[in-house]
């Protein structure tokens, strides 16, 4: 019954990385990809105000993920090293805990967010139509809450589990899904924006049905089985997911802060604009997020195996791959900023104008991205959260926040907002430089 791990004995070189990390690159990118399609459609279909209830939506939706985002990255990280440490059924028996912890934690999340809704949109000082909107989109959305939470676990188990084609299909699968229904529900059905929501929640739900389906049966290695209580595995799970939890967390705080500095020196137009390069900066982003996530099993596996040779390729590669890769992904950037803009909003408005400075602009940051997610993402593949945490909440919240409000004053305006993600990025590479170098020698790579 019990079967090898395959494609954790194979040699570390680059062509085996990649092949490992390849599904995983491809499925966040998909993600990516529909999120921004479930933009288009809202403000085609519907309309401008549709589309920025999404993002005034953003921060509860964030929360969601960024619980999910936790469990799953620092629980694949606790179940994968015991793997490499030869402790199968225990790893087991922490993987179906973890599991019946997410959908609980969704239960409660449900709850909270249908008894609070209302009186945190009514705090926002909303217009009549947007609250209508926020609240309608959250009602559906929030229905999916569990289902959610399990996708993202089962995503990132599933190519810990050597399913990785498993998981890249259940992806494109529930992210063809969404389109199709974004399409259908919201036009000729005629659900507006509640369409939008079950159709992102119906996109989701396809992983998380797989997953079930998949890891009931006891010929997998990895598989469900009778839980044994063990606070230190929820513990370190929760840590070692830290750095996860603090990027969705303060994405929606640095969104809004975004938005107020938009709003003070340029208005509307701005919040519009800054939107699209959000979208924009997202999806390329993916590619790193993707990579990191792909290998991250890897990096855990060599640590319980206590393989440093092994890791320090993976590491060595990994970082020769992530800079060469991060140079050509900011010329393309930049190079392609009118027909990536040109797909949100029509050329000659003051929007379109707007967008095409900043993303040339922005795209500087994508020098820097890829290693910063890069190095949180392997402390947390090593157990060490709390470097992972300091990692990615200096780099997403405190730095990006003080580059929010220094930049304008320094720079004058419009552009030290748009120069305050690249200046966030490079601060991050500086402080995520020294950590690699001081840890270099206890973790061997």
């Amino acid at each position: 019954m019990e079967t090898k791990l395959d494609s954790y004995h194979l040699p570390v070189t680059g062509r085996n990385i990649l092949r490992f990390a390849f599904p995983t690159i491809v499925m966040t990118v998909f993600n990516t990809f529909y999120t921004m399609v479930d933009g288009l459609f809202v403000s085609n279909l519907i309309g401008t105000n549709a589309l920025s209830a999404i993002n005034l939506t953003a921060p509860a939706v964030g929360l969601i993920t960024a619980v999910s985002g936790m469990l799953a990255t620092g629980g694949s990280a606790v179940v994968m090293r015991k793997m490499g440490e030869g402790r199968e059924q225990e790893a087991r028996q922490d993987f179906t805990l973890l599991i019946l912890t997410n959908a609980l934690v969704g239960a409660v999340m449900m709850a909270l967010g249908y008894g609070l809704m209302d009186t945190l949109l009514g705090a926002m000082g909303l217009s009549a139509e947007v609250f209508a909107y926020c609240r309608d989109y959250l009602c559906v959305y929030l229905v999916f809450t569990i289902p959610i939470l399990l996708m993202y676990n089962f995503s990132l188990y599933l190519i810990a589990a050597d399913r990785s084609r498993l998981s890249l299909a259940c992806t494109v699968a529930g992210g063809a899904a969404n389109m199709v229904l974004d399409y259908v529900l919201i036009a000729p059905l005629g659900l507006g924006i509640r369409g939008a929501a079950a159709a992102t929640g119906l996109g989701y739900s396809i992983t998380a049905a797989v997953g079930v389906w998949v890891f009931r049966r006891r010929d997998q290695l990895l598989h469900f089985e009778k839980p044994v209580f063990r606070g230190d595995v929820l513990f370190r799970a929760s840590t070692n997911g830290l750095s996860e939890l603090a990027t969705s967390l303060v994405s929606g705080i640095t969104t809004l802060l975004f938005n107020l500095a938009m709003l003070k020196y340029i208005g509307e137009d701005g919040v519009a604009a800054i939107t699209i390069i959000m979208y924009v900066l997202m999806f390329v982003s993916a590619l790193f997020i993707g990579y990191s996530y792909g290998v991250a099993p890897m990096i855990s596996y060599y640590h319980g195996e206590k393989n440093r040779e092994k890791l320090k390729k993976l590491v060595r590669f990994s970082i020769r791959f992530i800079l060469g890769t991060s140079v050509l992904c900011a010329v393309v950037s930049i190079l392609a900023t009118t027909p990536l803009v040109g797909i949100f909003t029509r050329p000659g408005g003051p929007v379109y104008d707007l967008a095409v400075t900043g993303n040339r602009l922005c795209s500087l940051a994508l020098l820097f991205v890829g290693l910063n997610v890069f190095a949180s993402g392997m402390f947390t593949a090593l157990s060490n959260g709390v470097v992972s945490a300091v990692l990615a909440f200096s780099r997403s919240f405190l730095f990006t926040a003080a580059a929010i409000q220094l930049m304008p004053v320094l720079l004058g305006g419009v552009t030290g907002v748009w120069l305050a993600t690249p200046a966030a990025e490079l601060l991050g590479t500086v402080l995520a430089v020294a950590l690699l170098l001081r840890y270099r020698s206890r973790y061997g790579y």
